[in-house]
């Protein structure tokens, strides 16, 4: 019963970043999942795979983790660039490439 506490990146469908803001403790597969022969469905053994814990810190996650006794990985989110951009640089005279259709 191995956990990882990470906090989420943002999905390739939204442009914001909601649901990124909060750490996530999740337990790790334990066994490998398997067709169901009947209806196809993909199933498991493993029902710790279907709990996600969030916390508002990663000091709460590792605190929670410690106090129940189960073993965790933190991974620390990558911080991206912060790019400044402004509309008016489309139109600047030193661009380094010239605009043209």
């Amino acid at each position: 019963m191995f956990a990882r506490i990470f906090k989420p990146a943002k999905t390739a469908m939204q442009s914001g970043k909601a649901k990124t803001q909060d750490w996530v403790l999740e337990f790790e597969t334990a066994s490998a999942r398997k067709p169901d022969p009947l209806m196809g469905w993909t199933s498991s053994a493993d029902t710790n795979a279907q709990v996600r814990l969030t916390f508002d810190s990663k000091e709460q996650a590792m605190a929670y983790a410690e106090t129940h006794g189960i073993p965790f990985r933190l991974i620390e989110p990558e911080v991206p660039p912060k790019i400044i951009k402004a509309y008016a640089d489309n139109f600047a005279t030193n661009r380094r490439q010239s605009w043209t259709h």
